[in-house]
């Protein structure tokens, strides 16, 4: 009697965990929706949401190291205007404990983005703090 009591709060703590788990990776893939969506509909606001107010985004331009805050970025480049001609894809989310990181794909016609975004669970909620990302050119015939 005893090992089942054991096996059944071995089983209920394990079902603790992955609930958990799956409630922090779908805060996640809510977080970096934010992003995406926010981005394909040109909505400055709903991009705000994903990042903390200290990111930052890094990335090789023109061949030089660049670095920027990603909401002064952001808030510089979004403005009002029809829907992105674009597809996203969130490709994987990692979660350790509070740190998570993910791999998000942008396709454009003629290219793609590909960043990778550090997230951190501050307060209970997800944030980007960093994103760094490069373009790739699509051959597309």
């Amino acid at each position: 009697m005893k090992k089942q009591i054991l096996i059944v709060l071995m089983f209920l703590s394990f079902t603790a965990v992955v609930s958990a788990q799956q409630s922090d990776y779908q805060k996640i893939e809510q977080t970096v929706s934010y992003y995406l969506d926010g981005g394909t509909n040109n909505d400055f606001e709903t991009v705000k949401k994903a990042f903390h107010p200290n990111a930052t985004m890094r990335g090789i331009r023109e061949g030089k190291y660049w670095e920027t805050n990603a909401v002064e970025f952001f808030k510089s480049v979004i403005k009002p205007g029809p829907k992105q001609n674009r597809k996203t894809r969130v490709a994987y989310i990692n979660i350790s404990d509070n740190v998570a990181n993910a791999r998000l794909e942008i396709e454009y016609p003629t290219f793609m983005f590909i960043d990778y975004m550090n997230l951190l669970k501050i307060d209970g909620d997800w944030k980007i703090v960093g994103k760094i990302y490069t373009r790739k050119s699509l051959n597309k015939k």
